[in-house]
């Protein structure tokens, strides 16, 4: 467990969703509390052991309005206005909310089974829950992910009078809400379902590593492993970063907490503001794609897909290698090039001493990797086994000397539904809302017929379409809301074109995370930003230029898919290679530096060389060729970066 004061700093960052006093503090936190119970009640097979007859949707109906409880409680109607007492009208949404998930909830059976007969009693439940929940979003996640889900409802209302392709089956406002709340593939569909029985646990794994000191462990191994290295502050900021962004689940929550303490590292190390900002919200938005969790999003698309959650954990290695190389190459580079001195030595902690206060934090990873691989748990099991050997191995050694006390595993479970739980459980009733308007509508499959239309002509116009169309629908949101979003509009059409299944998913997932980073709306960046008192735009356009690999490397694996594992071993091997290479003499080129500062010429031959090698060569009928000479064209440029450096030595 960390020092006091970092407990201090836990527990008041924890209490910044509860700042109503009094009675409604107490019913925010039991109300977080039974919403974080209900993904372990379903994972721990409790109901089976019992003997219960209960429906998964009457435990994601109760969720969801313990969800929307929460919010119109803890979330004041305009964003950002400090919010002491609830008022009376947030007060009356809340208990609407929870009345009507409660409703719900008890109802289903009957619901299910004579949904014709009882259609008005599941309409007054849908015309509360779905106007709550876009309201609910508005004051979660603001107005971009709003004006989506307010198109597709006046669509699914007004879309019979659209002409051509895209004209809607016209349903009564009865039938739309009514089936909206209470079939099984719409507001309590699948989205939900993974969000509250396999996201939520993971959420609730993360909260105890952080109650536990896990972050702050985390920073100090990466300071002793690379802290003596040139740029150490900005390599620090990555891997720790990284590490902890993968299980953060949400980028922007990873920028505002570990950017507190990787921010002024770098700044005082030497980078620029804008430059620390962007090595901060890069490193913390690559932990999205980090393999085994990748932010919760392995386990959604493994359960969209219906693969082995292993396939998808092992297709996400090769692009988080590659996208985490661009960024260690940029900041060695960007030490080189401004003379950036190791971390002060004062400021590095022993690495024996610092293995030995928190090696126990390795055991939560190792659980969780042998549950989920070896004894083929489900991802939610897996979590729980990996959140309880958290507390127990806290207990047995404690962290600097100190344990997890009982209140802090009580602060977890209460965090776990409060701070990002309810919100995510928000966002995936939205996206339940989605996919049931496009099958009621047909909205789905005009979508995906328009796009293959386009793509039958020209496949590099779909790809690029798609990409632009992720990067918009990913703009602030958080990672599990991206994914199920473009899953549902952006991947069908590049399937339907014959696409790797699991390529394509990961190409939609790829551009929508790179929203984050991505301007106009780069949010992770802006954070960073903030926190660096740096311009934003600047920020987020030096972002783009460390993240470059996210927009470059998904259109390699759609081409061919041995960058994601799919193919031969012995081609999977040369496309990581030659990969990697082009990976490393790419970003030589974007920043401008190799042993030396490079010449326009030369960084236009780094570049030039870097791409060609990234370029699979099984990727069209004469990629081959264009690998060769980009491997050439590598190797003059390099050899003669290097004969150049060596004649200036001696001078």
């Amino acid at each position: 467990m960390a020092d006091n004061k970092e407990i201090s700093s836990v527990h008041s960052e924890g209490d910044t969703d509860l700042t109503v006093s009094g009675l409604w503090r107490t019913v925010i936190a039991w109300l977080g509390g039974t919403l974080a119970l209900i993904p372990i009640f379903f994972a721990s097979q409790l109901p089976i052991e019992l003997g219960w007859a209960i429906f998964t949707e009457q435990g994601m109906a109760f969720a969801l309005g313990l969800a929307l409880a929460i919010i119109f409680i803890k979330s004041p109607f305009r964003n950002g206005a400090p919010r002491v007492t609830v008022p009376i009208y947030d007060g009356f949404l809340a208990l609407l909310g929870l009345g009507a998930g409660l409703w719900l909830a008890v109802r289903y059976p009957a619901l299910q089974e004579s949904l014709f007969e009882l259609r008005s009693e599941a309409a007054a439940i849908g015309t509360i829950l779905i106007p709550l929940t876009v309201e609910a979003i508005r004051r979660t996640a603001g107005w971009s992910l709003t004006f989506i889900m307010l198109s597709f409802i006046v669509y699914a209302l007004m879309g019979h009078h659209v002409p051509g392709l895209f004209q809607a089956n016209e349903n009564s406002i009865e039938y739309l809400t009514s089936t909206l709340a209470a079939d099984s593939v719409a507001i309590l569909g699948l989205p939900l379902t993974i969000v509250v029985i396999v996201v939520l646990p993971f959420v609730f794994f993360g909260q105890l590593l952080l109650k536990g000191g896990a972050s702050e462990w985390f920073t100090n191994i990466a300071t002793a492993l690379i802290g003596r290295s040139r740029g150490g502050s900005a390599k620090i900021a990555v891997i720790a970063s990284g590490l902890f962004g993968a299980i953060s689940g949400t980028a922007v929550s990873n920028v505002a907490s570990t950017g507190l303490i990787t921010i002024p590292l770098m700044k005082k190390g030497g980078y620029e503001p804008r430059v620390a900002g962007a090595f901060e919200a890069v490193a913390s938005t690559g932990g999205q794609i980090m393999p085994p969790i990748m932010g919760a999003a392995a386990f959604l698309m493994a359960e969209i897909l219906e693969i082995g959650y292993t396939e998808v954990v092992v297709a996400a290695i090769i692009p988080a290698l590659l996208y985490y190389v661009a960024v260690f190459v940029y900041a060695d580079l960007e030490a080189a090039k401004k003379n950036i001195q190791p971390v002060p030595e004062e400021l590095i902690p022993p690495l024996a001493r610092t293995m030995k206060e928190g090696w126990f934090f390795m055991v939560p990873f190792a659980v969780l990797i042998y549950a989920l691989f070896w004894m083929n748990k489900a991802p939610e099991t897996a979590a729980l086994w990996s959140g309880a050997s958290v507390v127990i191995i806290n207990w047995i050694f404690g962290y600097k000397g100190k344990r997890m006390r009982v209140t802090e595993i009580i602060y977890a479970v209460r965090d776990t539904g409060v701070r990002g739980g309810s919100e995510i459980v928000i966002i995936g009733a939205m996206a339940g809302v989605i996919i049931g308007i496009l099958g009621a509508t047909g909205l789905g499959e005009a979508m995906t017929q328009a796009l293959v239309t386009i793509g039958e002509g020209n496949l590099a116009a779909l790809l690029a379409l798609t990409a632009v169309i992720c990067i918009i629908l990913g703009m602030g949101m958080p990672t599990t809301a991206i994914y199920l979003l473009v899953s549902i509009i952006a991947a069908p059409p590049l399937v339907k074109l014959g696409i790797n299944p699991l390529a394509a998913h990961m190409y939609v997932f790829y551009f929508g995370i790179v929203s984050l980073i991505t301007p106009p709306v780069a949010i992770a960046a802006f954070v960073a930003a903030n926190l660096a008192g740096a311009n934003p735009m600047a920020t987020a356009v030096t972002s783009v230029r460390l993240g470059w690999t996210a927009l470059v490397v998904p259109v390699m694996f759609v081409m061919s898919p041995n960058l994601i594992m799919q193919g031969e071993p012995f081609n999977i091997m040369v496309a990581f290679v030659t990969a990697v290479a082009g990976v490393w003499v790419t970003t030589c080129g974007i920043q401008g530096y190799f042993v030396r500062t490079l010449n326009p010429l030369m960084r236009l031959a780094f570049m030039s060389g870097g791409i060609m090698l990234l370029i699979p060569n099984e990727a069209f009928a004469s990629a081959i060729y264009l690998e060769i000479a980009g491997l050439a064209i590598t190797v003059l440029a390099v050899g003669w970066e290097w004969m150049a450096k060596r004649k200036m030595q001696p001078a």
